[in-house]
């Protein structure tokens, strides 16, 4: 991947040029690892909202999403109604695609299905973190091993808009793997919070 040189100086990944906003999130989310549920099924969601999409595009509209989506709390969302549905499809503020908005709703029952069995989201997603050397170079790979075998799950289990794409993005945007490029001054960054777990 080509690196793009900050206005502070310092390489970033590419991606991270694509304005502001992007190199914000590159800075001090992607790649960090987390382990709120709340925050996973946030992820987990607006992966599937990207597909087909940029990333820009969804941050951008994240705030609206959040705020729609109560907060994505998988308790509140998982009761949303067919109203409710209809209600976010007149809603110009997210991405107004019915398949999408269904998939958040039934993922989220899904997700307290999958807490309850787990214990926690973090606890499942984690244990889906690709072992030492299945990821043979940062920012060369789309899918992994590792991100096939949690999409074939999470289907069994029920998810959509999940597969092994969305899983893998997931997988780098939430510290499973660090995938920022060599050189990219935040690799290191990710790498000690990592250690830290």
């Amino acid at each position: 991947m080509d690196l793009y040189v900050a206005p502070d100086g310092q390489p970033r990944c590419g991606w991270a040029a694509d304005g502001p906003l992007m190199l914000g999130y590159h800075d001090t989310e992607w790649g960090f690892p987390v382990h709120d549920d709340h925050r996973l099924f946030e992820k987990v969601s607006l992966e599937g909202f990207q597909s087909g999409l940029s990333w820009r595009t969804i941050l951008t509209k994240r705030p609206a999403f959040r705020e729609v989506f109560e907060g994505f709390d998988p308790v509140r969302v998982a009761l949303f109604t067919d109203d409710d549905v209809e209600r976010l499809l007149t809603d110009a503020r997210i991405i107004r695609h019915r398949g999408k908005i269904e998939a958040v709703v039934n993922n989220a029952a899904r997700a307290l299905e999958l807490m309850d069995d787990a214990g926690s989201l973090a606890a499942y997603f984690w244990t889906w973190a690709p072992p030492a050397g299945e990821i043979v170079a940062p920012a060369t790979m789309t899918t992994s091993p590792s991100s096939i075998a949690m999409a074939k799950d999470l289907k069994k289990r029920g998810w959509k808009f999940v597969g092994p794409t969305t899983a893998f993005a997931f997988m780098q945007a939430m510290g499973l793997i660090n995938d920022h490029a060599e050189g990219c001054t935040t690799r290191g960054a990710v790498e000690e919070a990592r250690h830290r777990l």
